[in-house]
């Protein structure tokens, strides 16, 4: 009896793995399945679609830390100790970790602009540079603000520089990324950092509006102090602007938000 049941043992588990092996057939015939493909972030995309734009002008991406000084972030952009930017309320510090740096003296960059003066003060002029990278400040999210993003800045310093240059600049970046038809205007306004100063906005084609784009101007003579040039003898312009704006733009969305979800969803749709 013993010897028929593991007669009939076997035979039920040899029947069992053909069955298995039938179910787990692969057709090596069939068709293979196309591999999902990735591709490239939209605010990434943007991002090296201004520095190519920027790059065919003659500037060279940089990058720089993104833990800081104060005196990178704040004073040798020329910010007074009073500015409201300095406040916790919109600057994110950290906790020195070197025991001869005070309080408040390393924070999150709120923005690329200390690269102006690394730039400066590590070579003679000329300098074109541009400096893509990610930004810090006490944000709450909403559908235009996040507490991360990404800026693009960039400097431009030489002998005889004017704003018609700054202008011719900042037109050519802008038909490199909305479109030959689009055009800007310049409008007063205040930067510690530049004197004289002027926001930007852009007539973007397939908005069909203007909109505000950046913020621009003449490097201040006291900037180019600081970074032992001497004003009388060059002179320079800069800009700066959210990646992240420009994605939008480029793309239609109007939510930040998307950016940041990872939803493939989304993602995929670039």
């Amino acid at each position: 009896l013993n010897a028929a049941e593991q007669r009939r043992r076997a035979t039920l588990e040899d029947d069992r793995d053909r069955v298995v092996l039938a179910a787990e057939a692969v057709d090596v015939s069939l068709p293979p399945r196309t591999p999902a493909r990735g591709g490239l972030h939209p605010v990434a995309e943007t991002m090296e679609a201004m520095v190519d734009v920027l790059a065919g002008l003659g500037y060279t991406a940089v990058s720089g830390p993104e833990v800081e000084s104060d005196w990178f972030n704040f004073q040798a952009m020329n910010i007074p100790v009073d500015h409201p930017a300095r406040g916790m309320h919109d600057t994110i510090y950290v906790e020195p970790l070197r025991p001869e740096d005070p309080p408040g003296s390393v924070l999150l960059r709120t923005h690329t602009s200390p690269m102006q003066m690394r730039a400066m003060l590590a070579q003679p002029p000329p300098v074109f540079i541009a400096v893509p990278g990610r930004t810090y400040r006490q944000e709450t999210p909403d559908a235009t603000h996040l507490p991360v993003f990404h800026q693009m800045e960039c400097l431009a310093v030489d002998e005889e520089l004017s704003f018609a240059h700054l202008r011719g600049t900042l037109a050519e970046l802008c038909r490199g990324l909305f479109g030959p038809d689009t055009r800007i205007r310049m409008r007063p306004d205040y930067y510690p950092f530049t004197e004289p100063s002027a926001d930007v906005d852009a007539w973007v084609p397939a908005v069909g509006a203007w909109v505000e784009l950046l913020g621009s101007g003449m490097v201040h003579p006291n900037v180019l102090r600081m970074a032992g040039y001497d004003p009388e003898q060059v002179s320079g312009f800069a800009f700066g602007m959210g990646v992240e704006r420009v994605a939008m733009l480029r793309h239609g969305i109007t939510d930040l938000r998307l950016f940041t979800e990872n939803d493939l969803r989304f993602l995929s749709s670039f």
